[in-house]
């Protein structure tokens, strides 16, 4: 992905990557939705999708880059973070 990139078209990616890997229906995804209480996603979940972001991205993700995600807007926030170093 390409830095300024629009936060509806990393959502949009983000919809994507969270249907073909944890078969989550894209309609549910919105920038409030909780990773854990809503998606249900685990820790485990969480690494895999950190390592889906590294893949969007092309960058490697530190750990505490990715430890205060919570939500799909914080993913997206990080991702554009992430794009824009």
């Amino acid at each position: 992905m390409a830095s300024g990139i629009s936060d509806e078209d990393i959502l949009d990616r983000l919809r994507q990557v969270l249907h073909d890997t944890f078969e989550i229906e894209p309609a549910r995804v919105t920038p409030a939705t909780h990773l854990f209480t809503d998606l249900e996603l685990d820790s485990i979940d969480a690494v895999d999708l950190a390592i889906q972001v590294q893949d969007m991205t092309g960058t490697r993700i530190k750990p505490e880059d990715f430890k205060s995600v919570r939500t799909v807007s914080d993913v997206v926030a990080t991702v554009k973070a992430l794009l824009d170093r």
